[in-house]
């Protein structure tokens, strides 16, 4: 039966049903505890999701070809998981600072997850706008939870107004397609690509899906909401946007681009090029003077959504590798930069890089995880960015070959990662060289915290060093699309 293929969706659902079922019997004091029920749960649901029953081997479509069952979509799935249960052990050390409805904040990270799976296996518009609004609207919630913050609120109500313009744009460009095509199915689309490369409406619908999906990963020009709500949202929030909701813009990218308009792909290189350069520069210069890690961070986001383009360029198989590898390593990195400024920042609520000076003489160990964070992100070897962003540069350098543009392009990208240096590393120099309060304490973790901390960083480490764990199945991943 088609239902069986949405399984794992079903079980993240229930999931969050389940905790707020829970809840009604749970006294006051217990429900901060929930959110290890919630990881646990997600847990269970990744662990499950390398069955035989969940993963057949084979490519499958459902629902009328809408929804398909691939080794793409595993890969994103699985990443989605993983990624849940970090941010929800993230959200547990930061519910103190939630004054009510905790369990709701941790339901509602649940069904973002289930609309970011959907996503993965998304095949037809309809269900494309669907699983965007699933997470979208949880999205709107999850940023303004902390009412009684008016940076928290100010950042929901950004977030609400951009989001619905870029929906509104999205859902015009998809009007335009099916006006277009009489069909809203991307194989069915594909299918009639050469008239369609003809049709100037139907062309046009595309780039406004593009602009309305480029918002989700945050690409110039539609970049501007990144920082604000980075800055305003709660920690964990932020986290699970810079990880979760932009992996799940790159995966619909990839299903729009290569499922529906492959022929526009082509045509569109020089235009996918140009935004990759202006989204690396943007975010690594105004990434400069910053000095609240969580908006570094947010224009750190934009920058790495710039150097992912790349790979969407390049438009080949090694190209959607390497995009996958990086998002592997991206997501260790960023979970562990916004994990350690939930602990740091939740003495006096500031996530300036100040509070972060003499880290390493009050906590060695979250001042060793950040700057593994720093210096993955900065692409140092041999850490998981340095191999994320050679694949990446290595898809485009091929390209380059047939078209010299692609050497301006990896100029552009090499002097990003040169400027990213100094970023990152001002950070660093902050952990260790800069000196801190002496009156603050040391700073005691809990276990759950200590083993998500401990799995990010070895996982910055292994996927750097063993680069073969994640190739092989971001290789299988990637030729599950059309080229």
């Amino acid at each position: 039966m088609s239902v069986s293929y949405l399984f794992l969706e079903i079980a993240v659902v229930l999931s969050g049903l389940g905790l707020l079922l829970v809840d009604l019997w749970t006294p006051a004091e217990h429900k901060r505890g929930l959110g290890y029920m919630a990881a646990g749960a997600a847990a269970l649901i990744l662990a499950f999701s390398f069955s035989k029953i969940v993963d057949p081997g084979v490519s499958v479509a459902a629902f009328g070809g809408s929804f398909t069952q691939d080794a793409l979509a595993l890969f994103f799935k699985r990443f989605f998981l993983l990624a849940a249960v970090l941010i929800l052990l993230m959200e547990v050390e930061f519910s103190d600072r939630i004054t009510a409805g905790i369990t709701e904040y941790y339901a509602l990270t649940l069904f973002a997850l289930a609309g970011m799976m959907v996503a993965a296996s998304v095949n037809d518009f309809a269900l494309l706008f669907v699983s965007l609004e699933l997470m979208a609207v949880t999205f709107y919630v999850l940023t303004s939870f902390q009412r009684t913050r008016l940076g928290s609120l100010e950042a929901g109500v950004k977030y609400l107004i951009l989001g619905a313009v870029s929906s509104a744009i999205l859902v015009y460009g998809i009007a335009l397609i099916y006006g277009s095509a009489g069909t809203m199915n991307f194989t069915k689309i594909a299918d009639k690509a050469e008239l369609l490369k003809e049709s100037k409406i139907a062309v046009f619908g595309f780039l406004l899906v593009l602009v309305g999906l480029g918002f989700k990963v945050a690409v110039v020009p539609m970049q501007i909401w990144a920082p604000d709500v980075y800055q305003g949202a709660p920690t964990p929030t932020s986290a699970f946007l810079a990880v979760g909701s932009k992996a799940a813009g790159f995966a619909l990218l990839l299903r729009v681009l290569h499922g529906a308009a492959p022929e526009l792909l082509l045509s569109w290189e020089r235009l996918l090029m140009i935004l990759s350069g202006l989204t690396i520069l943007y975010g690594s210069l105004c990434a400069i003077p910053q000095r609240n890690l969580k908006r570094l961070l947010g224009y750190s986001s934009i920058a790495n959504a710039g150097y992912l383009f790349l790979g969407i360029s390049a438009g080949t198989v090694a190209g959607v590798s390497a995009i996958l590898y990086y998002l592997a390593g991206y997501l260790f990195a960023v979970v562990a930069a916004f994990f350690v400024i939930c602990i740091v920042s939740k003495a006096n609520d500031s996530e300036d890089i100040s509070e972060f000076a003499g880290l390493s003489k009050h906590s060695p160990f979250l001042a060793s995880v950040l700057a593994l964070s720093m210096v993955s992100l900065a692409g140092v070897p041999p850490m998981a960015g340095f191999f994320g962003k050679f694949l990446l540069l290595k898809s485009a350098a091929e390209q380059a070959v047939s078209y010299p543009g692609y050497y301006v392009l990896l100029g552009v990208a090499i002097i990003g990662v040169v400027i990213s240096l100094y970023y990152y590393f001002e950070v660093v120099r902050a952990i260790y060289w800069s000196p801190g309060s002496q009156d603050r304490r040391v700073i005691i973790l809990s276990k759950p915290a200590k083993l998500a901390l401990w799995t990010c960083a070895a996982g910055m480490v292994l996927v750097g060093v063993f680069p073969n764990l994640v190739a092989r199945a971001t290789d299988a991943a990637a030729a599950a699309l059309k080229f």
